[in-house]
């Protein structure tokens, strides 16, 4: 076992017994990642606040049965974009909307012709359009090319094959590249 797994188990167990000063420093080392990925999921800070407290009740529930077989931010990843996706879900329900599929966007060579890289792309742009990505897409894109975990990371964080995560990110960068030139 590793220096920082074995820190990691070390910390859920001070958790599990009941340590509110492990939990704090828990909160503390994850907080911040956890609602940089929440806001890039969700597509809005005020959603992510309130989820990433949702998110570490969860946590807290949940720790008895953290067996230490991922790292701690692995699973915390995990436990945070479900929550993300479960609540993008029950929102696309109440609002009755429905993504596109991929398949049925234009491509790329349909939406113009200058390259990106000649584009300045600004940050609301690129919110925007991530907003507008199928959740399964945004979710491995903002893991693997925002937070810069590896494919096998994503996969273990989302519940996919690795492979799926590759492709969900090929499908985010040809997305979001028609998507930014489009607002061009």
């Amino acid at each position: 076992m590793s220096a920082a797994r074995a820190e990691d188990m070390a910390l859920v167990e001070r958790c599990r017994r009941g340590d509110l000063a492990a939990f704090e420093e828990l909160y503390r080392a994850h907080a911040g990642k956890l609602f940089s990925v929440a806001c890039r999921l969700l597509g809005n800070a005020a959603d992510a606040e309130d989820l990433l407290q949702e998110i570490f009740l969860s946590a807290h529930r949940k720790l008895e049965g953290f067996r230490g077989e991922s790292a701690l931010g692995t699973w915390l990843y995990r436990l945070a974009t479900n929550h993300c996706l479960d609540h993008l879900r029950s929102r696309a329900a109440r609002m009755n909307q429905v993504t596109d599929a991929l398949d049925d966007e234009p491509s790329m060579a349909n939406v113009g012709s200058r390259g990106l890289a000649e584009q300045t792309v600004t940050k609301m742009d690129l919110e925007r359009a991530l907003a507008r990505l199928p959740e399964g897409c945004r979710a491995a894109f903002v893991l693997h090319d925002v937070e810069g975990l590896e494919h096998r990371e994503v996969a273990e964080a989302l519940g996919i094959a690795e492979g799926t995560s590759k492709s969900q990110v090929h499908k985010a960068r040809h997305r979001l590249r028609a998507l930014l030139l489009e607002r061009r």
